[in-house]
């Protein structure tokens, strides 16, 4: 009888043991793929903010020839001081891309 006693309680541990290490692994597979979840919305995000830039600089070159096609001419408009603001804030954008709508508006 304390043979069969000893059985069931080594069985049970060893249940038990077993049941713990599933969890840890559970627990391990989760976390390892969260990580992988935020590595890749980090890189879609550092693609975006790329693609962002590149649009920006892109803005402020052709604000830029805008600027530099009103300017150019040699008879001045009516509203030369909004051009000339124009011709402020694409220079400002030229130096921070980013900063080219704050600077336009």
């Amino acid at each position: 009888m304390q043979a069969l006693k000893e059985k069931l309680q080594d069985m049970n541990a060893s249940h038990n043991a077993k049941a713990h290490a599933r969890e840890e692994e559970k627990v391990e597979k989760d976390l390892a793929k969260a990580r992988a979840e935020v590595a890749h919305e980090v890189r879609k995000a550092k693609e975006a903010e790329a693609e962002m830039e590149l649009h920006m600089a892109k803005a402020a070159k052709r604000a830029q020839k805008e600027i530099e096609k009103h300017t150019s001419d040699q008879n001045q408009p009516p509203n030369a001081s909004v051009a000339t603001a124009t011709a402020a804030a694409a220079a400002a954008a030229a130096a921070n891309p980013r900063n080219l709508t704050n600077n336009l508006l």
